[in-house]
């Protein structure tokens, strides 16, 4: 079975392309880099020709509110268009964690307008919704930076390594579509000012973290339930600690 990763060439993708062709699956990656553009369109009906499955982990190149809303709905209603005309059997995307919860919030408004087209379009699918991952602790704290110091809510998410993740989708990639949301996230839940300061002081980050009730994630205000996935998630197995070691190596 041909499997069609979007987004491919990249973290999560190329790891999705590994395993699934390591389990003897025929996966290509589709990116601009192998010249599939799902903006453009340019080279998308190629890329998806005689795919069974189309797995979508790609990302915007921006987080401005409007660029990210218009990245999701044309690259998503572009992959569509060309999932129905290959006869696609399993569309398969890439989401995150408490998107539907948290509408302030310009880049999770634009994943919940992707998951809807998905879900609209008569496709078998699935979304598979993640956690932050392990690899982004210094992109939340850079985004979190005011004046020198990190602001951070103390509240809990459940971080999870993008390798945990390619398990994720590429295990429900070859499974039955389940037409709705599964959960993946990390092994436990940890507060996110703590976390974030721990991992700033190991890799000699001089940052302070400040505790701040009202500050944002990505324009939007946590509570402790956001960012942690429900009842029945696909935990992770990977701890913080393994994949520190892992990455030292």
């Amino acid at each position: 079975m041909k499997v069609v990763v979007i987004g491919g060439t990249g973290l999560i993708g190329s790891k999705v392309v590994e395993k699934l062709n390591a389990h003897g699956h025929d996966a290509a990656p589709a990116s601009p880099q192998t010249g599939c553009n799902t903006i453009t369109n340019e080279g998308v009906d190629d890329a998806v020709a005689g795919a069974g499955v189309i797995i979508d982990v790609s990302n915007s190149p921006s987080f401005a509110d409007d660029d990210v809303m218009s990245f999701f709905t044309t690259a998503t209603t572009n992959l569509i268009a060309a999932a129905k005309k290959a006869g696609v059997g399993h569309y398969v995307a890439l989401s995150v964690v408490g998107c539907d919860r948290l509408p302030d919030s310009g880049y999770l408004r634009a994943k919940v307008a992707q998951e809807k087209l998905i879900a609209d379009s008569g496709l078998e699918y699935c979304i598979v919704r993640a956690t932050q991952f392990f690899e982004f602790g210094k992109s939340i704290a850079d985004g979190a930076t005011v004046d020198g110091k990190v602001h951070l809510p103390p509240v809990h998410y459940q971080p999870i390594a993008s390798d945990d993740v390619a398990t994720a989708v590429a295990r429900t990639a070859v499974g039955d579509p389940v037409n709705g949301v599964i959960e993946t996230g990390g092994p436990e839940p940890v507060r996110m000012d703590e976390f974030i300061a721990a991992g700033l002081k190991r890799v000699g980050d001089p940052r302070e973290v400040v505790s701040d009730p009202h500050a944002t994630y990505f324009g939007t205000e946590l509570t402790d339930e956001s960012l942690v996935p429900g009842p029945g998630a696909q935990l992770g197995t990977t701890t913080y600690a393994d994949w520190v070691a892992a990455n030292a190596r």
